[in-house]
């Protein structure tokens, strides 16, 4: 079936689930503006039912461009899904992490994804369209050094129940994916930037959280290897943004729905216990 009469809009689809996704939404017959930072990536993922259109999520310059896009559709096509999958991973402990550093997380993680909605709600009211925001496990458990990513992805958790307690009685939907182990680029970005931190660490610090630090780095590069793929992951996406009567939660991978589920039954001593349990084989001395 052609959903060519309507678009969808998919942040972060440079590269990973993003790029996938877009990619799914289109082979389902939509026509996806699939946002990206940079030219070159613009070329890469076009093709057929993929337009892409320059969006960094924290620039208000450029969602009011893909707002007067939307507007000024060619074919007078009506939005029928927002994506907000834009989001970068900085691990580092709670003491260490430089303020500006936090900062950055939240305003990819969450407030570019609220200045996207904002911008956007008005096409979904027209067409009663959906908003599907993309949290992670990490909006539900936080790890160590997962501080400002999880953070940022429980407050984006909390915004999305908000928000559709509020759009519900007027028609529009707002679902929220939560992926585990996914295998894409932005985890192998975010193993670079927490090695290079270490390096940047006090002596103090390095004594303190070195081998920490250390311990993430190898249980994120082997949750990554045993992840799903892009792909899977961009299965479960398309089908919470186009099922006519979609759950609000989705979680990807057999990680995410065990960890989600013992978030909620566990106290926190215990869930703390599971925490340290699945780490220690990781240590550089284990």
């Amino acid at each position: 079936m052609s959903h060519r009469t309507e678009l969808i809009v998919v942040s972060g689809a440079s590269t990973g689930m993003g790029a996938a996704t877009a990619h799914e939404l289109a082979k389902r017959g939509y026509h996806v503006l699939a946002g990206v930072r940079r030219q070159i990536d613009a070329e890469a993922i076009r093709e057929d039912g993929v337009e892409p259109v320059i969006l960094d999520i924290t620039a208000p310059e450029q969602i009011e461009a893909l707002t007067e896009r939307i507007a000024a559709d060619p074919e007078r096509r009506q939005l029928r899904a927002l994506v907000n999958n834009a989001g970068i991973a900085v691990n580092a402990p709670v003491e260490t992490l430089p303020l500006d550093q936090w900062r950055r997380q939240f305003d990819v993680n969450l407030f570019g994804h609220i200045a996207v909605t904002q911008a956007l709600l008005p096409f979904l009211h027209d067409s009663r369209g959906r908003v599907v925001n993309i949290s992670s496990l990490g909006g539900k458990v936080a790890m160590p050094t997962y501080g400002a990513y999880a953070g940022a992805k429980y407050a984006l958790e909390a915004v999305s129940d908000a928000l559709r307690r509020e759009l519900g009685p007027h028609g529009v939907q707002v679902v929220v994916v939560e992926p585990g182990g996914v295998r894409t680029e932005m985890i192998g970005h975010g193993i670079e930037r927490a090695k290079a931190f270490v390096k940047e660490m006090t002596p103090v610090n390095q004594r303190r959280y070195g081998s920490l630090m250390q311990a993430i780095i190898n249980q994120a590069t082997a949750f990554t290897k045993s992840g799903v793929t892009s792909q899977a992951a961009a299965t479960v996406i398309a089908d919470a943004t186009t099922v006519p009567k979609p759950r609000t939660r989705y979680t990807i991978g057999r990680d995410a729905a065990m960890l989600t589920r013992l978030a909620r039954i566990l106290p926190d001593t215990a869930l703390d216990r599971v925490s340290a349990a699945n780490l220690r084989p990781h240590y550089p001395n284990a």
